[in-house]
């Protein structure tokens, strides 16, 4: 087929070494940037090399019927003869070449590991590293290994980061020549600094400067401009900004795409223009899957949005992040490749050098429980043995199995449920499939196809109330969540009361965020996944006792997550909805600074109901009471001075011997609770003032060294008059005395404890401070003198030896 093709584009250079690579390994990967075509030659060049179908895999289902048209138009033939595509819930088939969506690669290799009739499988743009990518490279592999050695595998990639893929394919590497023109960077950064995206939100300042970089564009550089921006609304904004400066347009057709187009409006702008200058706002899926003919001049934003999974809380979203330095280097090579261009950043060249190099993989970051569902269909629930360029993080692979369990889409050990084969089929998330498919057997076929066609088609909307919502989109009949519902209709069971209810499909989507309000204001609410939400002021919700939330946020350094989308729900329908959640079993735990022991019914973290437990487990309840001393500290208990001053004394001994005298920090002694202080008579937190924590405290002390306490650290000295000072062991690296001058006379050196001097505070005859000393000898020697000068005048009648070495204490 590649011979009735008369276009020479860089690739065709590269076609011999890789068509000798797949015919001798089967397997490798190619490397080639974009626009030297990679994605319509290599294709119709391995369709003359085998007898069976080529099937060729775009991450986006734009770029799958860009792809397709290309490579007919380049036949002189329609879509639909030797080349045809499949997107969800659309197909043309071709007899030689079928462009699908990743996606939908995933599905047919789960039908059909053998691929019946397929000969060659090439997956384009693997760099992105989405998860059908990775997910479709690691079944062909796998399947390849154990069904089809036959079975010719591709993967192709812009970038030179190509080591991994070719272990995983075990299969060389070849490289395609880069016609790349020469682009220059003009960085155009913000008259005034703007702050860094947070969450969805770019600042409005950013876009205006993003409209005025490209009318400075238009104006000093000729070609049409593509202009990258994160998403939808930002498109919008900018087009809305380039048609109101100064109300004049600018002096070029204002064109948009993005993934949520429909295919006239996307044929339109990848069709080229008719002669005037365009400028194309796009997202990300113009980075390298799609070519936009006519371009000379990239406008870039620098930002991008990305899929954010908080595992912890169970919440998902877009977030807006700052594009990689080689998401850039992509972007601007748009710029390059039909003639020499131009790139205008929108930030500095000292800002570009801290951007992370790479963009992280999707798996990194996103919501795995779609990927998880995969792997547990394909029988390897754990992934093992699977060609995965990157193992899914633990934590989010774990709290996505975790959601999959408590859908009843898998089981314990992770192995797939009958349920879950039939949602895993469904081509939506597993929340959205499973409400597809128990919410038609409960409301009705229609309405559980409106609703999950409104979660799935992310149609906007002014309002929090998703029915609200539901019937607005209802009345607009809004072509793309028609569509959906079109898709989704069939795959729903025929059963169901038909009601109108769209709580109950919310609920069953998203059992872990049904949640019971707080306070009575109900405005803030406590999910059954244990986040805390909050309603907006003025939301129309207010006031429900619960609501099924299908869409919220949290915010860096926000208490709790803002609602976006939820429903009211009777606690019926939430018990119903969560019984993977529900639980009924005895708490005895240190909450709120006490025991608590208590029956709980609960859904997940909502308590409904409580009941004490009158006889509960004892070491259950001692398990709490450390849990309470680890929490709250050893203040819960009864600190007296004789408890205190013990402690004391064993600390300094620690310090002067080491062991097997113990340590008496909080960390050793919370460490070795058990060994000390007897809990099995404490129910309660009063019971902790009750314990003799001086007593408890001696079990730590050998047997073969407690009478040698009293010895090594005692709790007063003798002085040589006979009296008896108390030792202070406050500061363990030293026992300290306190007492007048007088009362040390007849000592020729400091008393030694444990092998360690004591500090001795000698005061005047009025009890204040003179001296401080550990080496007396010393200070009877040089310090004495001045002392008894300045005060045997002051203090007559009591005595100033010169030698009080050897002088009779009075």
């Amino acid at each position: 087929m590649i011979d009735e093709v008369d276009l020479d584009l860089p690739v065709r250079a590269a076609l011999p070494e890789l068509g000798a690579a797949l015919g001798g390994r089967g397997a490798a990967v190619l490397v080639a940037p974009p626009g030297t075509g990679k994605t319509t030659l290599v294709p119709l060049a391995l369709a003359g090399s085998v007898d069976g179908r080529v099937l060729v895999a775009e991450p986006r289902r734009v770029a799958v019927r860009a792809a397709a048209a290309r490579m007919a138009w380049l036949l002189g033939e329609p879509v639909g003869e030797r080349v045809g595509y499949a997107i969800r819930g659309e197909r043309r088939p071709g007899s030689r070449i079928e462009v699908v969506t990743t996606g939908l690669l995933v599905a047919r290799l789960q039908r059909d590991p053998e691929l019946a009739g397929v000969d060659a499988v090439v997956l384009d743009e693997c760099h992105e590293r989405h998860l059908d990518t990775d997910l479709a490279l690691a079944f062909a592999v796998d399947a390849r290994a154990a069904l089809r050695p036959d079975l010719r595998l591709l993967a192709t990639s812009a970038t030179a980061a190509a080591d991994d893929l070719a272990v995983a394919l075990d299969g060389p590497v070849v490289t395609a020549p880069d016609p790349l023109h020469p682009v220059d960077v003009v960085w155009s950064p913000p008259p005034r600094p703007v702050p860094p995206p947070r969450g969805m939100r770019v600042e409005p300042a950013l876009l205006d400067h993003v409209g005025a970089v490209v009318r400075r564009a238009l104006d000093a550089v000729p070609g049409d401009v593509l202009v990258f921006l994160p998403g939808r609304r930002e498109i919008d904004d900018v087009a809305r900004r380039l048609g109101q400066k100064d109300g004049h347009r600018v002096a070029a057709e204002v064109f948009t795409l993005h993934g949520g187009q429909d295919a006239a409006q996307q044929d339109r702008v990848l069709g080229g223009g008719a002669g005037g200058r365009r400028v194309v706002l796009t997202t990300s899926i113009a980075e390298t899957s799609l070519t936009v003919p006519g371009v000379r001049v990239v406008v870039d934003a620098g930002l991008s949005r990305r899929p954010w999974t908080d595992h912890a809380r169970g919440l998902d979203a877009l977030v807006t992040v700052l594009a990689s330095q080689s998401s850039a280097t992509q972007r601007a090579g748009r710029a390059g490749r039909e003639a020499a261009g131009t790139v205008f950043r929108c930030w500095s060249e000292a800002e570009h050098a801290h951007r992370d190099r790479d963009d992280a993989p999707e798996v990194a970051h996103a919501d795995l429980a779609g990927f998880a569902l995969q792997l547990a269909r394909w029988g390897t629930p754990d992934a093992a043995g699977l060609a995965l360029l990157d193992p899914p993080p633990a934590t989010a692979f774990g709290a996505a199995r975790e959601v999959l369990r408590g859908l009843g889409l898998i089981e314990e050990g992770g192995r797939i449920t009958g349920r879950g084969r039939s949602v895993a089929t469904a081509g939506v998330h597993p929340r959205l499939g499973r409400a597809l498919l128990d919410g038609a057997e409960i409301v009705g076929a229609d309405t559980a196809s409106e609703v999950v066609a409104l979660l799935a088609a992310d149609v906007p909307g002014d309002t929090d109330d998703l029915e609200e919502r539901l019937r607005a989109v209802r009345a607009s009949r809004d072509p793309r969540w028609r569509a959906e519902v079109r898709r989704l209709r069939p795959v729903t069971p025929t059963t169901g009361s038909g009601s109108r209810d769209a709580a109950t499909v919310v609920a069953l989507a998203y059992p872990d965020r049904i949640a019971r309000a707080r306070g009575d204001d109900a405005r803030e609410y406590l999910t059954t996944g244990g986040t805390g939400v909050e309603l907006a002021t003025g939301s129309r919700l207010r006031g429900s006792p619960w609501i099924a939330v299908a869409d919220a946020v949290r915010g860096p350094g926000d208490r709790v997550a803002r609602v976006r989308l939820a429903v009211p729900v009777d606690e019926d329908r939430a018990r119903e909805a969560a019984a993977g959640w529900w639980h009924d079993d005895a708490v005895v735990a240190w909450e709120d600074g006490d025991v608590v022991a208590e029956r709980r019914e609960r859904l997940g973290a909502i308590v409904l109901a409580r009941r004490p437990l009158a006889h509960p487990d004892p070491a259950a309840v001692a398990a709490a009471v450390r849990d309470g001393l680890a929490v709250d500290g050893l203040g819960l208990l009864r600190w007296d001075d004789a408890a205190t001053a013990l402690r004391a004394r064993l600390a300094f001994l620690h310090a002067a011997r080491g062991e097997p005298w113990p340590a008496v920090d909080d960390d050793a002694l919370l460490a070795r609770l058990d060994e000390w202080l007897d809990l099995t008579r404490v129910r309660r937190r009063a019971d902790l003032a009750r314990l003799g924590v001086a007593s408890a405290l001696r079990h730590l002390v050998p047997w073969s060294e407690a009478g040698r306490l009293d010895e090594l650290a005692p709790t007063t000295i003798t002085t040589p008059s006979g009296r008896s000072v108390r030792v202070d062991y406050s500061d363990p690296a030293a026992p300290v005395v306190a007492l007048k001058v007088q009362q040390a006379f007849g000592w020729e050196r400091a008393p030694v404890l444990a092998g360690v001097p004591v500090v001795v505070h000698l005061l005047s005859p009025a009890g204040r401070p003179t001296a401080v000393t550990a080496d007396l000898a010393s200070f009877w020697d040089t310090g004495y003198p001045q002392v008894r000068a300045e005060l045997r005048g002051r203090y007559p009648k009591h005595a100033w030896p010169e030698d009080p070495r050897r002088s009779t204490p009075p």
